[in-house]
């Protein structure tokens, strides 16, 4: 049963990322039937723990409580540097007792340096995903999912992810219910439809020749038509095979890799932008039908054409 908790505060570390373990695990919502926890903010060091955002937050606790909790929690804090080997102890040791652990965004980091992750599958804003697979090889790194849990250890994405994280394991310990009136108080949703593939700003692949920067400006300027091989060959003055090879090369990807991410961006500016039907959309960014373009927004994003305009359209603005 899930009763105790114990919050790290590093050095550095994000103060929203922070306030979201506290948020979920440290206010007493039992008026309203939800759990109440035993909540600890602890450090290596109490005291005054210095955040990036200059302020500091003064923890009263050492390490003593972590080493007993149910659920040790990580907020977000430096990348490059390995916290207090104190810590990453308490870290490791938890998992060796079946704990719970928790990272919220880079705090997956930290999780990374006690060596926890190693042959596991985990996550961290998309922004940093590659850094991690680089920094920890014998971690699966997914840069696509909001969380992930492997075994009893859950690294959440980015920022506000780390809301879906928590909520996750209170869902799997205590139940649906206790997870919905934990949301309901946040004013939150107890459980987000996709993944984090649909806020990562994907720009167009740069090409390194003029050739071939002109071609893709072109496929951009008609991605509503039907853009075959054989046809975008022509354009270039190549054979398909040689096109095809060489447009890997310069692009690091397939011909119509490449077109199907475009169409998904244009369909998702359009998406956010206006009010045309998702038929519409489909037709003028090459979809052709509302199905397939559906089918790519799930395979890709991890949430459905409707799902995203409901979320970035632009009745949600203001």
């Amino acid at each position: 049963m899930l009763h105790s908790i114990a919050c790290i505060a590093v050095p550095q570390m994000a103060p929203f990322e922070f306030g979201v373990i506290c948020e979920v695990f440290g206010i007493d919502r039992s008026e309203q039937g939800g759990p109440t926890f035993d909540f600890h903010v602890v450090a290596a060091e109490p005291g005054p723990i210095p955040t990036k955002l200059g302020f500091d937050v003064v923890v009263h606790e050492g390490l003593e409580a972590a080493y007993t909790a149910d659920l040790v929690a990580v907020p977000a804090s430096l990348i490059d540097t390995p916290p207090d080997e104190r810590v990453l102890e308490v870290i490791r040791h938890a998992v060796a007792r079946g704990a719970w652990v928790l990272s919220v965004c880079s705090g997956a980091f930290t999780l990374g340096h006690a060596g926890v992750l190693a042959g596991r599958r985990a996550t961290t804003h998309w922004m940093y995903t590659d850094r991690m697979a680089e920094m920890f090889p014998d971690t699966e790194v997914d840069p696509d999912v909001l969380f992930v849990q492997d075994g009893k250890v859950v690294t959440g994405a980015g920022t506000a992810a780390g809301i879906d994280a928590a909520l996750h394991i209170v869902r799997a310990e205590l139940g649906a219910s206790a997870a919905n009136i934990v949301a309901r108080r946040m004013v939150v949703p107890p459980q987000r439809d996709g993944g984090q593939s649909q806020f990562i700003q994907t720009p167009v692949a740069e090409c390194r020749s003029d050739s071939f920067a002109e071609v893709t400006a072109w496929m951009l300027e008609h991605l509503d038509e039907e853009l075959t091989v054989d046809r975008l060959a022509r354009k270039a003055l190549m054979s398909p095979r040689t096109f095809a090879r060489k447009f890997r090369a310069e692009t690091g990807t397939t011909p119509n890799a490449w077109l199907n991410r475009q169409r998904l961006l244009r369909a998702q500016q359009l998406l956010e932008e206006t009010d045309l039907t998702l038929e519409e959309i489909a037709r003028e960014t090459g979809f052709g039908a509302a199905a397939v373009m559906r089918h790519h927004f799930v395979k890709v994003l991890q949430t459905t054409p409707t799902q995203y305009r409901r979320v970035f359209g632009p009745r949600q603005a203001g």
